[in-house]
């Protein structure tokens, strides 16, 4: 557990780092006339990642969830992926990468990185990683519990990302 602990606090630690650069990129971009989006629901989004981690940490000790080596090294292996894939994702969209929906009037979507292969990248980091971190150590209700709501949340999501992108292309 204490090891886990340790991955938990490390997702939890580089999520700061996200906010850090998003508080940063979020000045840059809204100073270059950028239009936010979708503000009703980055709360939730914001209670939902936190209170992911909390659970991380809640099930195994609260449900005496077994440490199982078969399943917690694939799993591991798929956040590690994901955190590479995340920063990935970061690194490609520069400055405009955001955890708000924030775009430019007039700028179009960036094609490079991973966004050579999928729109949302960073949405299957997500997803993965909501799914993963959490069997790392056998908290299988956690990991359905979680995305399942982020499921809802990302529908919610790229919804208002769609429509906010497909506002700010030109013609």
């Amino acid at each position: 557990m204490f090891w886990y602990a340790l991955l938990v606090l490390g997702v939890a630690a580089e999520r700061v780092v996200e906010l850090v650069v998003a508080r940063r990129n979020t000045a840059r971009v809204l100073a270059r006339t950028g239009v936010e989006h979708g503000r009703g629901h980055y709360p939730v989004m914001v209670v939902l990642h936190t209170a992911l981690l909390v659970c991380c940490l809640l099930e195994p000790v609260l449900a005496r969830r077994p440490f199982l080596p078969a399943l917690a090294w694939p799993m591991l292996s798929l956040v590690l992926l994901a955190q590479v894939l995340r920063w990935w994702c970061v690194t490609a969209l520069g400055p405009y990468w955001n955890t708000r929906v924030i775009v430019v009037p007039g700028t179009r979507p960036i094609r490079t990185g991973p966004y050579r292969f999928a729109r949302h990248p960073n949405y299957a980091a997500v997803v993965v990683e909501v799914a993963a971190l959490p069997l790392v150590h056998s908290s299988w209700l956690t990991a359905a519990v979680f995305s399942t709501a982020n499921a809802a949340l990302l529908t919610v999501r790229l919804r208002c990302e769609n429509a906010a992108l497909a506002r700010a292309v030109p013609a």
